[in-house]
Order: C-alpha cells, then sequence, then structure tokens
C-alpha cells in the first residue's frame, strides 16, 4: 500500500489553480478546486503534455499542448470517458497537500 508524502504547501497552490510537482519520482499535477485538492498523472494521454500546466476551469484542466481536457476529479478526457490517466489520493494536513502514488 503506498504511503502519502508531503507534495507541496496549500498555501502555494490558491483555488482555481494547478502545478506540477514531483512525488517518489513521478511528474503529478496537483489542482485546486474550491478548496478540494486532487492529484492526476501530469502527462497528457494524447502527447505527453504538461497537465499541471494547462488551464484550470472548474474540475476540468485543459492540456497546454494540444487542447485535451480532463476532469481532474476522475481522470477521465471528457471526450471520451474510457481515456483516463491515472489519480492519486490526496490528505491536507494544515499547510501540507500530502499524496500517495
Amino acid at each position: 500500500m503506498s504511503e502519502f508524502v508531503n507534495a507541496a504547501k496549500l498555501s502555494e497552490l490558491p483555488p482555481g489553480s494547478g502545478r506540477t510537482v514531483d512525488v517518489n519520482g513521478i511528474a503529478v499535477a496537483l489542482f485546486n478546486v474550491a478548496g478540494t485538492i486532487y492529484a492526476i498523472d501530469n502527462t497528457c494521454r494524447h502527447r505527453g503534455g504538461p497537465l499541471g500546466e494547462g488551464l484550470l476551469e472548474g474540475k476540468v484542466v485543459t492540456c497546454p499542448w494540444h487542447m485535451w481536457e480532463y476532469d481532474v476529479s476522475s481522470g477521465e478526457f471528457t471526450a471520451n470517458r474510457d481515456i483516463k490517466v491515472a489519480t492519486y489520493p490526496v490528505q491536507v494536513e494544515g499547510d501540507e497537500i500530502k499524496v500517495a502514488v
């Protein structure tokens, strides 16, 4: 079973934003959707774009390379729910965002 590790500070991830962090050697995209933190694989399934650098609107992030859109709460590609990126469990303890990969 994966253990939760510190990934970022909550104060560094304001609502409506995303960023990429390294968690045990895995690039993870973190998103703050109205105070709820989500963690997904950072790599777009289309051409490997960095999802953590994408535009977040509600629960949908748009890949900055080719505009593929993913639901950050489920990892699903919005145009075809059978295509997904990995999602990771998140815990917030005080100002610490912890992710298990």
